[in-house]
């Protein structure tokens, strides 16, 4: 059944929407940023530096189809009503493909099906998040909506961190309790099958618990030219939420730059820093540890003094931190700003996500929230791209990570321009 006007899902319905969060960072967490990352880099690739470049050309391309199809996909599901099916759709697209990367050894020879495979898998769970943000709005009233948002992204981190150690304990570590082979690099490559099978079980509670819109009875033709025809049409008006396009704009500056961060982060841990796989997941737990706290603390700020103040204060705990790292040469620092910056990290998502909850027109909310995906993906390709040339050119990872420093700044600056949401009339 669906819940009333004004948002009443029951507490079961509520916490198994958030566990999506935590189901989609089995991918997010050990295939895009730590753990099939840096293996990538460092064997899979010929060298770090080459592997570093193919990896941001990669993440640039799949950046590209997400921003461009994604508002098409939001207008559809506006159009059809139900949005439980393309989660669903999304989620196998993504678990198939990542399962897929067992097959890729520690060979060059296997960097294009890596490539490939890691391309498909960012496309499917980027395109899931489309339909699973936009139901947020129809199960909690709008006063909560920024905690609950909150609370999915630190249900997220949460479950980030409890993949990495299971990755750590039970297959990386010497003596892992699952005694896997190392040949072959068998022991790395088998926590593609865990983040799979982590994506797919943690997934199941949302299919089974969280109320969905219901059908409008509109057929996926029909859906399709009507999602293309409302599509045009609020590109062409756009003029009308000039707020949102603003604040689109401000969140496609600094989401750049965290895409890039999570692209990067085990990367330059594991390049400029000299961590082995085993520091960089240990490291990478910590900060999934910060950045769980970070975004279930923050969650009650949203709700009390709105989403503008969080994206700003949170911008700024990343930029100074960030900086630090850049200058920094000892593992000490990084730990200790990295952990700081991680507080910040997950805020900053939530509180996006909770402000275009809040100033989305009801008729069009998976449009919007499509166009939330197109801001934080049709320019994404521009973060890694630039981070793998200026590190290719300057041979130093140092240079290259530094452009993310520069999008938080410019981000922050537009978001100044942007009305809070509650000075938004609908």
């Amino acid at each position: 059944m669906l819940p009333e006007k004004g948002g009443n899902a029951s507490p079961r319905a509520l916490w198994s929407w958030a566990f999506y969060d935590w189901a989609n960072n089995g991918f997010f967490t050990l295939i895009q940023t730590f753990i099939f990352a840096t293996y990538f880099t460092k064997s899979v690739a010929s060298d770090p530096t080459l592997g570093t470049t193919l990896w941001g050309n990669m993440m640039g391309a799949a950046g590209l189809v997400i921003g461009i199809g994604g508002p098409l996909f939001g207008a559809w599901a506006d159009r059809c009503g139900r949005r439980k099916p393309w989660v669903l759709g999304c989620t196998l697209l993504t678990v198939g493909a990542t399962a897929m990367l067992w097959f890729v050894q520690p060979d060059p020879s296997w960097v294009v099906w890596g490539l490939v495979f890691v391309g498909i898998g960012t496309i499917g769970a980027e395109y899931s998040m489309i339909f699973y943000n936009a139901m947020l709005p129809d199960l909690v009233s709008s006063d909560r909506i920024g905690r609950w948002s909150g609370w999915g992204w630190a249900m997220g981190y949460v479950g980030g961190l409890f993949g990495l150690v299971l990755a750590l304990f039970g297959f990386i570590n010497e003596g892992a309790f699952l005694g896997i082979s190392h040949e072959g690099a068998a022991h790395v490559r088998a926590t593609c099958l865990l983040s799979a099978g982590w994506y797919l079980l943690f997934a199941l509670p949302l299919f089974f618990f969280t109320p969905d819109t219901p059908s409008t009875g509109v057929g996926l033709r029909r859906g399709l030219g009507e999602a293309f025809t409302q599509l045009v049409h609020s590109l062409r008006e756009v003029r009308k939420f000039k707020h949102i396009a603003r604040f689109l704009v401000a969140r496609m500056i600094y989401n750049d730059g965290l895409v890039t961060l999570f692209a990067f982060g085990g990367i330059y841990a594991a390049g400029t820093y000299g961590m082995s796989a085993q520091e960089v997941i240990y490291f990478a737990i910590g900060l999934n540890v910060t950045a769980g706290l970070g975004a279930a603390g923050f969650a009650w700020l949203d709700d009390h003094f709105g989403a503008k103040l969080v994206i700003l204060v949170s911008l700024v705990g990343l930029i100074v931190p960030g900086v630090t790292i850049l200058l920094a040469t000892s593992k000490g620092v990084l730990w200790i700003f990295g952990l700081a910056l991680g507080i910040f990290m997950g805020p900053v998502q939530a509180a996006s996500r909770s402000y275009m909850a809040r100033v989305a027109p009801e008729d069009i909310r998976g449009e919007m929230f499509g166009l939330f995906a197109f801001s934080g993906k049709v320019t994404s390709f521009l973060g890694p791209l630039l981070v793998g040339w200026v590190t290719y050119m300057t041979d130093s990872q140092r240079w290259g990570m530094s452009v993310v420093v520069f999008m938080f700044i410019l981000g922050g600056t537009v978001m100044l321009t942007v009305p809070r949401a509650d000075q938004i009339q609908k």
